[in-house]
């Protein structure tokens, strides 16, 4: 067997024995979905579907070409200024997914002469942007302000990399002492918003508007709160013209759907009337006020983003098929992607009281004794990541 080949083959044996081998499946719609990011509930909404079918009649479905081509339409240049216009910052960049943008501002911005000061938790894509630019990563504790001062004291005047919510951990970054700290050390304020935006801030327009943040550069997705796809970066006139210039990513890549970004435009004026928000709100109370009633251990978040520690990665797996023989659809989260499994619990405003409190009582119970929840289940893998 050709060696590359080999490698692959014996990579995919020790990741099946140990429980970690990832898989794709298509999960039934019948099943009460707590796994997925749309925290708003908008990517069934019809009033989505329609505006992304508007955008296809007015712009065609793809854009044809790179940005700096003939890629960049009418719907890109309204979707950005509508960003812009919803955070306080003065220009965008429109990205076909939030990795890529991540990839593109490391590889654009940073060099084998920086040192970076990053929170320990943060997205692969930051981690593997900043790698594939050369600079050095020095990585402070997750969400301690100590350690983070500490380092950028002493790597001063270049940037500070965190995420506002973290994806697998649920809490948010102090973001406002560490705007504090990039200010007084001449550094960049780079925040990856992938899942605040739409959750946090005035009018749920992310990190940039929560009192005392001032970001440098700034990511929000379209995939997550906004119910569609697409990302982009926010910041400085000259920040994003120097992205557009010399970032591989954007000259490179066909741009982002035009429809696409006419119905990310339009979500963006739903989350800013604010009903979709508040059911949100009112559905994160309602779980863990239920949580707290059955005395679920779960890890301390407020965020739509919940996390239930599980012994190992076969009872990660085995509570996961279990609460899916029960009708819901939670992940499972195991190494390398977090130290320790758990169940990650995603909260949407889609969701009802009733099937809320339902799940609530399903974790209860395998909390409380995995027999009790394994009677009808057994192992079958998971698909996440």
């Amino acid at each position: 067997m050709n060696r590359l080949l080999h490698r692959l083959a014996d990579a995919r044996v020790k990741a099946e024995s140990a429980g970690l081998w990832r898989r794709r499946q298509c999960h039934s719609p019948a099943l009460m979905d707590f796994s997925a990011n749309d925290y708003l509930g908008l990517a069934r909404d019809e009033r989505m579907a329609a505006a992304l079918a508007e955008g296809a009649r007015r712009y065609g479905v793809g854009s044809g070409a790179s940005p700096l081509v003939s890629g960049y339409s009418e719907a890109h240049a309204s979707l950005e200024t509508a960003l812009c216009e919803a955070t306080g910052h003065e220009a965008a960049l429109l990205f076909c997914s939030g990795f890529a943008a991540n990839l593109a501002l490391c590889h654009a911005l940073f060099d084998r002469t920086d040192t970076l000061v990053a929170d320990k938790l943060i997205h692969a894509s930051m981690i593997d942007g900043i790698l594939g630019s050369g600079a050095s990563l020095k990585r402070y504790p997750h969400c301690d302000l100590s350690g983070a001062a500490r380092l950028i004291a002493k790597f001063p005047g270049t940037a500070l990399l965190t995420e506002s919510i973290f994806s697998m951990d649920g809490d948010l970054a102090p973001l406002a002492e560490l705007s504090n700290l990039c200010e007084s050390h001449n550094s960049l304020f780079i925040v990856d918003d992938a899942h605040g935006f739409g959750v946090i801030g005035e009018q749920g327009m992310g990190a940039s508007r929560l009192d005392g943040v001032n970001i440098s550069l700034q990511l929000v997705t379209f995939g997550k709160a906004l119910g569609c796809q697409g990302a982009a970066l926010l910041g400085s006139q000259a920040l994003i013209e120097s992205l557009v210039a010399s970032a591989r990513h954007y000259i490179y890549s066909t741009a982002l759907s035009p429809a696409q970004a006419y119905a990310a435009r339009f979500s963006l004026s739903l989350v800013q009337q604010g009903e979709q928000n508040a059911k949100l709100a009112a559905n994160i109370r309602h779980f863990l006020n239920s949580a707290k009633e059955v005395g679920l251990a779960l890890l301390p978040s407020q965020s739509p983003i919940q996390l239930l520690p599980v012994p190992d990665v076969q009872a990660c797996l085995m509570a996961a098929d279990a609460l899916k023989n029960r009708g819901f659809l939670v992940g499972a989260i195991r190494p390398p992607t977090v130290p320790a499994p758990r169940l990650r619990i995603t909260l949407s405003a889609a969701q009802s009281m009733h099937s809320i409190e339902a799940l609530v009582n399903a974790l209860a119970d395998i909390e409380n004794g995995f027999d009790v929840a394994f009677e009808e289940g057994s192992v079958k893998g998971s698909d996440t990541p």
